[in-house]
Parts: structure tokens; sequence; C-alpha cells
């Protein structure tokens, strides 16, 4: 008998092939137990991923295509169950995670440990980038803010600001790991944004740190989550990097947060406080060569040209 005779399509034989497929994917996964250990957070990020634009999405396309979608919704459902499933296991880690920072319980190395239990990165990699890039141990640092929603923008930029932007979490724990800092030591991040370096440079040094910050809703959302994991060492001060007050700053962060003039009259700022203590500048993104012809600071790294990459300057 032919397929015409049977009265079977080579669309019907596709939408066929396509659900065995999928059903094949989903039984594999549900079989996985590692998805199902809070430890598996990497592969289980990269199945969250697959399944929504992968998975749903091509289930959705296929309904459309189809006069007899009954199958398919069964495994439409099926599908969003196991995605909730997964992602209802992040969201306890999560909260167990939090809880422990509230308590002091994950500083310094016990914190980097602590991360290196569900995310393998390798700070080398680092050297190579030429713009920003973001993977699974961005996904694991957002995670751990007590808030997820960002709060809209309520200033308008001058021209020379910079919109803001994260710093990619391994670029902070490559700061850190570069800085060498002292317990006596006071950092600063200059555009500061939601928070996350200031806080994770607290939770990776255990040294003060304060974010200077031009956006009011920015500020008060790190505000909110240093008060909320309760780091009394981090705080956040809603002001125009040009009249922010550093004396007690000795390390200052800057991710291109603005440029031109507005950058060369910050750099003023830190000179005076340079006549006063040694300071570090650390900078990372287009800043950089602003900052490398600074004659009062000096950097021990070769230029070569790549701006996405951790420079630190010290002062003369």
């Amino acid at each position: 008998m032919t397929k015409k005779e049977s009265g079977i399509t080579n669309h019907d034989l596709h939408v066929n092939t396509e659900i065995f497929e999928i059903r094949s994917y989903l039984n594999s996964t549900e079989k996985d137990s590692l998805l199902y250990d809070e430890k598996g957070f990497d592969k289980r990020i990269a199945v969250i991923d697959f399944m929504e634009f992968y998975v749903i999405d091509r289930i959705e396309t296929l309904l459309q295509k189809t006069d007899q979608p009954g199958e398919l919704i069964l495994l439409k459902y099926s599908a969003q169950k196991v995605k909730s499933e997964l992602e209802e296991i992040d969201v306890n880690l999560f909260q167990k995670l939090q809880a422990r920072i509230r308590t002091g319980g994950s500083t310094g190395k016990e914190f980097k440990n602590l991360v290196n239990e569900y995310i393998n990165f390798n700070l080398e990699d680092n050297e190579h980038q030429e713009e920003p890039e973001y993977d699974n141990l961005d996904v694991f640092i957002n995670g751990l803010s007590p808030f997820q929603t960002m709060p809209e923008q309520t200033k308008d930029l001058e021209p020379e600001m910079v919109y803001y932007q994260k710093t990619p979490a391994r670029i902070v724990f490559e700061l850190v790991e570069k800085a060498h800092f002292l317990k006596e030591d006071v950092f600063f991040d200059l555009g500061s944004g939601l928070g996350q370096v200031a806080i994770l440079v607290n939770l990776l040094a255990e040294i003060t740190v304060k974010g200077i910050e031009f956006e009011p809703a920015f500020c008060n959302y790190a505000r909110d989550c240093a008060a909320e994991l309760n780091l009394p060492n981090v705080t956040f001060i809603n002001v125009d990097a040009r009249k922010a007050d550093y004396s007690e700053g000795t390390v200052f962060f800057m991710f291109t947060p603005f440029r031109g003039e507005i950058l060369q009259e910050v750099l003023a700022v830190l000179r005076q406080e340079s006549l006063l203590r040694k300071i570090k500048i650390i900078t990372y993104g287009p800043c950089t060569a602003q900052v490398a012809l600074q004659s009062w600071l000096h950097s021990a790294a070769p230029e070569d040209g790549n701006i996405y990459k951790l420079d630190i300057f010290t002062s003369l």
C-alpha cells in the first residue's frame, strides 16, 4: 500500500517524526537524575532554555499546521511541566543560598567555593574577549539577587553618560583575584547600577564597598538588595560621580559609566584624592584608553588594544 492509498501524507510523516523526537527528548530529560540535583545547575539552565526556545516553540509551530492537535497539546503540557519542575529547583536553590548569605555563612573563599559547586568557569577565558560576554555564571549570580524585576529609569542621562549595562560576573571575579585587596581597602564602584559589582566584591573580598549611582531607581534597588542580603558594609549613594565624596576610597572601578569631559572631571577629582594616599583605578571597556593617558597613573599591563579586559592603574 502506498502512502497515498493509506491516506498518509508527507506532512503527516513529518509531524509524526517531530512528535517522536520531542517525546524521546522529554523522556530522556525526565530520566536524567543530574538535572533534578541542585548541583546540576549548569546543565539544568541549558535544558530549560532548550525546552523554552526549541521544544515548546517547536510544538507551537506544529499546532498551527495540524487539524488534529490532541497529541501535540498533551506533549506541550508535558514539556511545560518538566520545564516548571526544573525552574522550581532553582527557585528553591536560590532561596537557600540567599539565606546563607544573610547569616554571613558564605563570604570570601567560602563564597567563591560555593559558586564553584554550581558553575564551572575559567577566568583565563576573559583575556580573549573582544566585547562583554555573559554566560551561566551571570545567570547564577542574577539568581542570588532577592529581586528579579529591573526598575525603570527615571532620569534622563546627560549626553556623555552611558546607559547602564551589567559588568559580566566573571570580570568581577577576575577583578577580586587581581586587585589584591587589603582588609582596610574601601572599594568604590562608579556607575554602580543595580549593585551587582559592589555586592559581589563585598562577598568575595570581605571589604567595605560603596556604589555611586546617578539614577535614583537603580540606587534604591541596589540598597534594597544589600539590605535584604544583610550586607551592612555595602552602601549605595545616589549622587553625580563628579560630586561624590571619595575621601575614604582606595580602589575605584569603572565599566565606562561616562566618557568625554565627564570622565575627565571625575579623573581630576580622583587625582586630588591620589595626592593624599595611594589609590588604584580599575577599568573595563572604552574608558580604559582615556584613563591610560593620565600621567599620574601607571599600569603594569602591556597595551594590546583590547578594551574589554581589566586594567589596573596605580597612582604615582
